[in-house]
Formats: structure tokens, C-alpha cells, sequence
């Protein structure tokens, strides 16, 4: 118990924290800003395992980071496009779309490494790394000051390019959200498509940008986890990050701050499971331990939801 209390208290710790809620608060933010403008997306899990598949491939045969994420933020952006082109052009149900994405995600993925690398099943059985390990990281940050402050700053610096951007990006998303003309039209058409139309807002082109952007911020996810949480790709390497952010953009109330301090939460929940397992405990009783959170998690949201739409009925 002592051993498992040092873990948790360690620097080491807190530092995973961060590095594991950077990916699940891309794709949060992205499920807020579709969520603002009336719809949702479901297909971030499906969507980010193709921008992981595909920035580590570029990154492979480029033998450039750069070339990498930006392969897997076009790959994302183009994709989620094309399920705004199902949903709002054929008016296909955007959650069927969505599995649709996720489906192809799990196993259309695969099917494609295979295609492209030539990788037969029984090399993919030997592999200990992944079916594409390109060895090819986006850059860690080192922040000058802060990287020579006892515990804080082995907690704070040395993260990803990515992970500093999670956090930078979330605001900016903000700000687009509550101090834009975009960022107004969003809402607006999200809370009453009809009237924003009436005003000259084209609603089409503002799911589109929602949508894009959602794709954006999956690309973003894809390619922390193959360049960054990863030296490559492996087959369902997400890991219901995508899921779990849409828990994370309910449980923060539709908002940027509220998701990011619930993606700290279930990155806090998946780093214990890790440690628990560190410790000695059975994988099968630690690896749930993630997911037992979110469930807990959201039973308390919704338990406290229900009695705060209740007060005022009481008080009338």
C-alpha cells in the first residue's frame, strides 16, 4: 500500500496525467463545438484511428514529424467532411454515419496498413510494437525556469508539442466559441437553426465548419497517439479515448473548461489503472478501473442534473 501511495504521489505521475487527458481533450473539444451547433459526432473514435494510422505512415516513408501530423489533421479534416457530405447533402442519420466511421476505424484500418505495408498476419503476430513503428516523434518541450523547479517542474515540462497545444487550444477554442462572430453563429444555429437562417446565417456551411473542425481536432488526437503516446501504430491503439470524450463534453457541460478538467479526470482514472497494474495487480482487475470512473462519473452528473432541473419545479 505504501509502494502504491509513493507511485501516485510521484512526480512521474502527475506528469502521465497530463500526457494521457491530452488526446481524450482533442477529441472533447471537438465533440463541444459540433455539439454547440445542434449535432453530434460519434465518429471520433473511428475518425482518430485513421488520422493515427495515416500520420505514422507519412511519418514513416517521409522520415519527417511534420509531414506526419499534418498528413493526419488533412486525413481527419477530409474524412469528417465526408460525413457531413452523408449527413447534410444525403441527410443520412449522423449517428449511423458515425458508426459507420468507427466501424471502418476498428477494421478498415487494418485492412488498409495491410494494403499499404504489405504486412501479413503472422508479422503482425511477432510484432511486440505495433504493425507500423516508424520510431519518428513529434518533439518533448523542455521549458527554461520551469524544468529546474524541484517536482513541479518534472511535472510540467519535458511533455510533447502536443500536449502544451491540448491546453492552448482548448482556450483559443473558447474564445472562438464566446468572442467570435463564428463562434456566435455556432451557437446559434445550434440552439435554433431556423431563426439564424432568418438572419442570413448560412446553417449548411456552419455544420461543415463544425464538423471540420471536429475532424481537425481528431486529427490532432490521431496524431498524439501514433507520434507521440506511441513510436507508431497498432491496431485499435485509441482505446475508447474517442467515447470517452464525448462522456467528458457531457460531463463538463457542453463547455471548453468543463471538458478539459473532466479529460484531467479520466486521464487521472487510465493513469491509476496503470499504476495499480505497476503495483502487481491482476490487468484484468486494473485495466477496467478507466471505464469504472467514467461510468461512476457520469451517474453522479446525471444523479446532479436531475435534482437541479428538479429546484426549480420545487421552488415554483
Amino acid at each position: 500500500m505504501s509502494n502504491l501511495l509513493s507511485n501516485i504521489l510521484s512526480p512521474g505521475f502527475f506528469f502521465s496525467i497530463f500526457r494521457i487527458s491530452a488526446p481524450i481533450l482533442y477529441a472533447t473539444l471537438a465533440a463541444i463545438v459540433v455539439e454547440k451547433a445542434g449535432f453530434a459526432n460519434i465518429g471520433l473514435e473511428g475518425l482518430m484511428m485513421f488520422s493515427a494510422l495515416f500520420g505514422s505512415l507519412a511519418s514513416y516513408y517521409a522520415g519527417s514529424w511534420v509531414v506526419g501530423f499534418l498528413t493526419a489533421v488533412i486525413v481527419g479534416v477530409v474524412m469528417s467532411l465526408v460525413m457531413g457530405f452523408f449527413a447534410f447533402q444525403l441527410q443520412t442519420d449522423i449517428i449511423l454515419v458515425g458508426i459507420a466511421i468507427n466501424l471502418m476505424g476498428s477494421g478498415g484500418t487494418l485492412f488498409l496498413c495491410k494494403i499499404i505495408t504489405d504486412i501479413t498476419e503472422g508479422k503482425a503476430m511477432a510484432s511486440t510494437t505495433g504493425l507500423v513503428t516508424s520510431g519518428i516523434c513529434i518533439p518533448n518541450i523542455s521549458i527554461p525556469l520551469i524544468k529546474d523547479i524541484p517536482f513541479i517542474g518534472e511535472v510540467i515540462s519535458g511533455h510533447s508539442l502536443l500536449t502544451y497545444l491540448a491546453f492552448l487550444v482548448c482556450i483559443l477554442t473558447s474564445i472562438m466559441l464566446y468572442r467570435t462572430s463564428l463562434g456566435l453563429n455556432i451557437r446559434a444555429v445550434g440552439e435554433n437553426s431556423n431563426a439564424a437562417a432568418s438572419v442570413g446565417v448560412s446553417v449548411l456551411k456552419i455544420k461543415y465548419i463544425a464538423i471540420g473542425f471536429s475532424g481537425l481536432m481528431s486529427g490532432f488526437g490521431g496524431a498524439f497517439m501514433s507520434m507521440s503516446y506511441a513510436q507508431g501504430w497498432s491496431q485499435d491503439m485509441v482505446a475508447g479515448r474517442g467515447f470517452i470524450a464525448l462522456a467528458a463534453q457531457a460531463m463538463g457541460g457542453g463547455e471548453c473548461l468543463g471538458g478539459m478538467l473532466s479529460s484531467l479526470l479520466f486521464g487521472f482514472a487510465q493513469a491509476l489503472g496503470i499504476k495499480f497494474s505497476a503495483v502487481g495487480l491482476d490487468s484484468n482487475l486494473a485495466s477496467p478501473i478507466p471505464y469504472a470512473i467514467t461510468i461512476i462519473s457520469l451517474a453522479i452528473f446525471g444523479f446532479v442534473r436531475i435534482n437541479r432541473a428538479k429546484k426549480p419545479k420545487v421552488a415554483a
